[in-house]
């Protein structure tokens, strides 16, 4: 320290690059300080919310409304998620030398039904990663720990109630028409040219509408039919069972668990659960003929140690979501998604409207 201190009085370009140095690391850590427990910014990379959110939405993301996370992985390069920058390869930018359970500092709100939260992807990937390190997802809740939803013909209802209009809320449907739209038609209904499939064979297109927009289209001149389009179930659908029924658009009944629950175990339900118990909740889970096992002894229930959540995307037949990878673990929450400070058309040029500036610091609601 006195042979810094002594460069420092001998030599004023020693002394000023020490001084930008100390200033460039106390800026990286009060900025690093600030993404893990303040707030970060997302950027909308897909559809999936639309049209709440268009893809090039920048989001604050408040990580004070929750309650900021504790790492799991501490050992981490600053201001970076998964990757390092610029790597080619995808080199991880953290060392899981070192893992943090999961905490949760104090919040300022609990998490409400209906609000839009950004999380980290449940699922399995290809390349495992820790938890706090798998890819953000924006979606919104629809169902809250202890509730139970059903889905019936893409209307939602939760513990009975019918969930409440979402404007400009999206499903996909077929049009038929003897003449093809005008692009500009579908570019002022605020239909993306990537969502749009055209067929000019039988002159029918498969589109996202919201309830506006199919109404105005069934008024069209050229508009022959419209009909929705329908998903089936089986293994892309949760709980991903050969024989299972659900659909994208008829779904459940369905029960979220909540932390301190207690459930009754058997074969038939126990892909409902696998994941929070083996996974998530990390227990040593196996099945031998009609026996489980949970942690090497019989187990005829089980009961949560997490809160878990419903996640579904706005745009609901164009959405990767919970009604394909199933409930959202407490622990992969982010944060809200508070409001959008920019927004980008990918489809424009910087002098042909690509800032929708009518976007801009809106409230996500």
């Amino acid at each position: 320290m006195r042979l810094f201190g002594k460069l420092k009085d001998r030599s004023p370009l020693f002394r000023i690059t020490m001084e930008w140095v100390e200033a460039i690391v106390f800026a990286v850590v009060v900025a690093t300080l600030v993404h893990t427990f303040v707030f970060q910014m997302y950027v909308i990379p897909s559809p999936s919310m639309e049209k709440t959110l268009l893809v090039g939405d920048y989001l604050y993301v408040s990580k004070l409304t929750y309650g900021p996370k504790l790492p799991n992985t501490p050992l981490s390069f600053p201001l970076v998620h998964n990757t390092m920058p610029l790597s080619k390869t995808g080199a991880k930018s953290y060392s899981e030398a070192v893992h943090w359970k999961y905490r949760r500092l104090g919040n300022l709100k609990r998490l409400r039904h209906d609000d839009v939260v950004v999380f980290n992807y449940p699922a399995d990937t290809l390349i495992a990663r820790p938890s706090d390190k798998r890819e953000n997802y924006v979606k919104r809740c629809v169902a809250l720990p202890g509730d139970s939803l059903v889905i019936v013909n893409s209307q939602l209802y939760v513990n009975g109630v019918a969930q409440k209009p979402i404007p400009g809320a999206q499903l996909v449907y077929y049009v038929s028409t003897d003449k093809p739209f005008a692009t500009t038609m579908l570019s002022e209904m605020g239909i993306t040219p990537s969502d749009v499939h055209y067929i000019p064979a039988t002159g029918e297109y498969v589109l996202p509408l919201t309830e506006e927009n199919r109404q105005r289209m069934e008024g069209m001149a050229n508009v022959v039919d419209i009909q929705r389009y329908e998903r089936g179930g089986g293994r892309e659908i949760f709980p991903n069972t050969a024989d299972n029924l659900w659909t994208e658009t008829d779904f459940g009944p369905l029960w979220v668990p909540a932390k301190g629950a207690t459930v009754a175990l058997t074969r038939e339900n126990l892909p409902l659960y696998r994941r929070i118990i083996d996974e998530y909740e990390e227990n040593d889970l196996r099945v031998e003929g009609d026996t489980i096992y949970i942690n090497g002894e019989a187990a005829t229930n089980y009961t949560f140690r997490m809160n878990y959540y419903w996640m579904m995307g706005d745009n609901r037949q164009n959405s990767l979501d919970s009604r394909y990878w199933g409930f959202v673990p407490e622990d992969h929450v982010v944060g809200k998604a508070s409001f959008v400070w920019l927004s980008l058309d990918k489809n424009r040029g910087w002098f042909d409207g690509k800032v929708r500036w009518n976007k801009m610091f809106r409230k996500v609601k």
